[in-house]
């Protein structure tokens, strides 16, 4: 018995060793080794990525710094930073030798401390004693180019891989291509009555790839090593802009055009001579769109309820949300997923947009980017322009069944729009011989200006005391994907928006949107009742001719008829907004029952299954 009890205790100790062994040895060796089972494969390396860092030309060397004792007390950046490693050191292993990791622990008050600070990076305070931790990432070329990621913030784990990919894309092509913006919108910054306002956040993104010049908003010429013309909020552009833009498309260059009929973003002031008229806030191309056979309505908005935004508004029941039918919320049913640009994105958020028709006869070929639900309408832009009531331009809606197009692709040879060359410098009746007549054409168009705009796509967060801007759809990946895909590479735009912004409920909004249209239903119908029942008011007093003081047998019973319709209202209205939530409710009860008690109770069952078949055939 003292033997068997021996045997029994060392074989449960050999046990232990060798299973703490084999956990040290797992988690020293096999760290790389994971399975990704999330939707849309955040952690697996892309093809993008692979096609990056195998056809690196040069040795690229990468310097991760990280504070792992410091940072001891903050599990969550300490199983982030492990998770960084981890890829990085797959990096390396799929690179053919062609990326150089080197992992590097700083010491508060050590050399590599001194070069983290002096490369860039970005120390947190986690102590009062000043101790600083590091957690970033240091690049350099064989040509001594550096580049950094400060500090790796778990808020941008799901786009981890496009910005280690980026800085050694970077890195691999220092030289940036080219592009020229002309603009009627401050969007490089602007200094009005004393106060300087900051460059939007879409010329901080593109300026992370591309060198991006400024050319005003109309110049007479453009330069030459140009090489994507991008055009926003077009104004009044002199002749001579038009006949440079022109010639540029009909030379090869390729055009990332943005037109709006109300752009938000655009505060131009009222003719002081005549202040009762509306600022001009719409912008066009139409001497190019009328020679393709294109068209934007001046005068359109493109309003889908399926995509609308919801707003807070004020109402007789106080602070309550609706739809607001001119903002929009694009989801991946609204996006081409057969084009390079789109079939990546998740949401895309615009605002007050234009429409996109093609004539008859149209001499390009076009392609939708981006697009309406089918449950959408025209709007008329007087509408939004004069009505602040959301209610009221939801009660203007009646779907017109069809997809409304927001941005297209246009391609095809077209003639020139100037077939008599420069007019500044050709006389009436002249033909200037030297300038293109014609020539194939690469064109994106989108018909908004607005998701350029800061407030309709990014957020600014503190971090650690740092304002960081962060990302809430995929407007910055959308232009820069455009921008990259007319330049002639896509192997990036494979890693932009692999992670969702957010996971709405859908089943849950399309049971309030429903519930909405009832009470709206509803609302009207009280509206309507209200109505009609202070013409016969008034109808009485006319026809008693009493004084509006005094009030009739009749006309005091008209009103009690009244108030007793207006109780009944409410209340079925009361009723609808309790069925709404009452549903809701009743869904989030499923849902917790899924979650929390169906799948134990599954694995109980099959695991009390497995022990009855078990025993049955021990018995037998």
């Amino acid at each position: 018995m003292r033997n068997k009890t021996l045997y029994s205790g060392s074989g449960l100790l050999l046990a232990a060793a060798l299973s703490t062994a084999i956990i040290v040895l797992a988690n020293a060796g096999l760290t790389s080794l994971r399975m990704d089972l999330t939707e849309n494969k955040l952690f697996t390396l892309s093809e993008g990525t692979t096609n990056i860092i195998q056809s690196l030309d040069e040795p690229v060397r990468l310097d991760f710094y990280f504070s792992r004792k410091t940072l001891l007390g903050y599990p969550g950046l300490l199983n982030y930073g492990t998770r960084v490693r981890d890829l990085l050191e797959e990096y390396a292993a799929k690179s053919n030798g062609k990326i150089l990791l080197t992992v590097i622990e700083p010491e508060p008050f050590s050399e590599e401390e001194d070069q983290a600070v002096a490369s860039g990076l970005q120390g947190v305070s986690i102590s009062t004693a000043g101790d600083r931790a590091y957690f970033g990432l240091v690049g350099t070329n064989s040509t001594d180019d550096e580049a950094n990621i400060p500090f790796f913030q778990d808020s941008r784990e799901s786009a981890l891989e496009y910005d280690i990919t980026k800085l050694v894309y970077n890195l691999a092509n220092p030289k940036k291509r080219v592009v020229g913006v002309i603009s009627s919108l401050p969007v490089f910054g602007a200094t009005s009555q004393g106060q300087v306002s900051k460059p939007w956040a879409i010329i901080g993104v593109m300026r992370e790839f591309f060198e991006v010049k400024d050319l005003g908003a109309s110049p007479v010429k453009l330069d030459e090593d140009i090489d994507v013309l991008m055009v926003i909020h077009p104004k009044k552009l002199k002749d001579e802009s038009l006949y440079a833009i022109d010639q540029f498309m009909l030379a090869g260059g390729n055009a990332f055009f943005f037109i709006d009929p109300l752009a938000e973003a655009d505060h131009t002031q009222p003719d002081p001579l005549n202040p009762m008229t509306m600022p001009d806030m719409d912008s066009d191309l139409n001497v190019f769109l009328d020679n393709w056979g294109l068209e934007v309505a001046e005068d359109k908005l493109a309003a889908d309820i399926t995509s609308a935004m919801r707003v807070q508004t004020r109402s007789p029941r106080g602070p309550q949300e609706t739809l607001y039918l001119p903002w929009l919320r694009l989801g991946e049913s609204s996006f081409n997923h057969d084009d390079f640009i789109t079939n990546e994105l998740k949401v895309i958020h615009m605002g007050t947009a234009g429409i996109i028709e093609q004539k008859e006869g149209s001499a390009v070929e076009m392609s939708p980017l981006l697009y309406t639900s089918k449950d959408a309408m025209k709007l008329e832009r007087d509408l939004i322009l004069f009505q602040q009531d959301p209610n009221i331009i939801l009660d203007n809606f009646v779907s017109e069944g069809k997809q409304l197009n927001l941005a297209v692709r246009i391609s095809g040879h077209v003639s020139s729009a100037y077939p008599e060359g420069d007019p500044g410098s050709t006389k009436e009746g002249e033909t200037d011989t030297d300038s293109l007549k014609e020539g194939d054409i690469n064109v994106i168009l989108v018909a908004d200006t607005d998701i350029l705009s800061d407030i309709f796509w990014v957020r600014t967060q503190s971090f650690f005391g740092v304002d960081i801007p962060q990302p809430i759809a995929n407007n910055g990946d959308f232009v820069v994907n455009t921008l990259e895909n007319l330049s002639g590479n896509t192997d990036l735009i494979s890693l932009r928006s692999r992670g969702e912004f957010s996971r709405p409920f859908e089943i849950v909004e399309a049971i309030r949107r429903d519930a909405e249209d009832k009470f709206r239903d509803r609302e009207r119908e009280l509206q309507t009742k209200l109505s009609e029942t202070e013409q016969r008011i008034l109808a009485l007093q006319s026809e008693s001719g009493e004084s509006n003081l005094i009030l009739s047998k009749e006309q005091n019973t008209e009103i009690e008829k009244f108030q007793a319709e207006q109780l009944k209202t409410r209340k079925e209205l009361r009723a609808v907004q309790h069925e709404l939530q009452k549903n809701i409710e009743s869904l989030g009860t499923k849902l917790k029952f899924i979650n929390i008690a169906l799948m134990p109770l599954l694995i109980m069952f099959a695991a009390i299954a497995t022990g009855l078949y078990r025993t049955r055939q021990r018995s037998h």
